[in-house]
């Protein structure tokens, strides 16, 4: 390990090989930092935080705080960080309450740029980018490669759907779909997220098919339910089809449309 004289662990802490930290950074007791791991200057870690390996964290930022929740009592709940992420500066990653999930947890090879805020019992899956001042409210799930444009506001308890893009400074009250591009205040969908999915390899049959699906859902003047049902009858039974289709049907705040 590599730690500057002028940080403050805990002796309580529990740091692998590898495990560099900064100038006037502090790291209390109850945390865990993978191998390899970099803690820049001026970072705080607080109890009741798991870091994995081989993740970046630049200076300023501030993780494991108790959430900002007037319901919260002190309880020992906790910060859950996977391996292979990027935390730029000044993002603020706190620990949850103890409703529904428990924790707040951040899954693998995500990038959050600057000033981005991920609140209490949010769930990030792996490769997602959140860029400079995204802001995450309390509650929200956020599946795997999802990109969140600058200056973006999320409300809680809303879910973002797999391979969803949305724009910069928007803010998106209701869920968001899987594989669609959505914009603005509030957020509306402009069509799928087609540079992302070709990207990630999605095949020419199941574009074809999303973009089929995506006619009948948002732009046809068909009442949900009813544009629901014509997808389930009409286009190609593939799995992405099907996970949109159900994404919308268990969506409780509704979703962007």
């Amino acid at each position: 390990m590599n730690i500057h004289p002028t940080a403050v662990v805990d002796p309580g802490a529990q740091l692998s090989e590898g495990v560099q930290v900064g100038p006037y950074s502090i790291i209390h007791s109850d945390v865990t930092i993978g191998k390899n791991t970099v803690i820049g200057p001026h970072v705080v870690i607080d109890s009741h935080t798991d870091i994995g390996a081989n993740c970046r964290i630049f200076q300023f930022s501030s993780i494991g705080a108790p959430p900002q929740d007037l319901k919260y009592r002190g309880e020992k709940t906790r910060v859950i960080i996977g391996d292979n992420n990027v935390i730029r500066e000044f993002v603020t990653i706190n620990r949850s309450t103890t409703a529904d999930i428990g924790m707040t947890k951040i899954g693998d090879n995500n990038l959050l740029m600057a000033y981005c805020h991920v609140a209490h019992n949010c769930r990030l899956g792996n490769f997602v980018v959140m860029a400079n001042a995204a802001n995450l409210a309390g509650h929200i799930d956020v599946e795997d490669f999802v990109i969140i444009g600058g200056l973006t506001g999320i409300h809680q308890f809303t879910r973002l759907g797999t391979h969803a893009f949305i724009g910069g400074a928007s803010a998106v009250a209701q869920d968001v779909p899987p594989y669609v591009t959505v914009s603005g205040n509030r957020a509306r969908p402009y069509g799928l997220n087609l540079v992302g999915l070709k990207r990630r390899g999605f095949s020419d049959e199941t574009l074809k098919a999303l973009r089929e699906a995506y006619r009948i859902i948002f732009r046809s003047s068909l009442i949900l339910k009813k544009a629901v049902e014509k997808v389930r009858a009409e286009v190609p039974d593939l799995p992405e089809v099907r996970y949109l289709v159900e994404f919308i049907e268990k969506s409780e705040r509704g979703v962007c449309r």
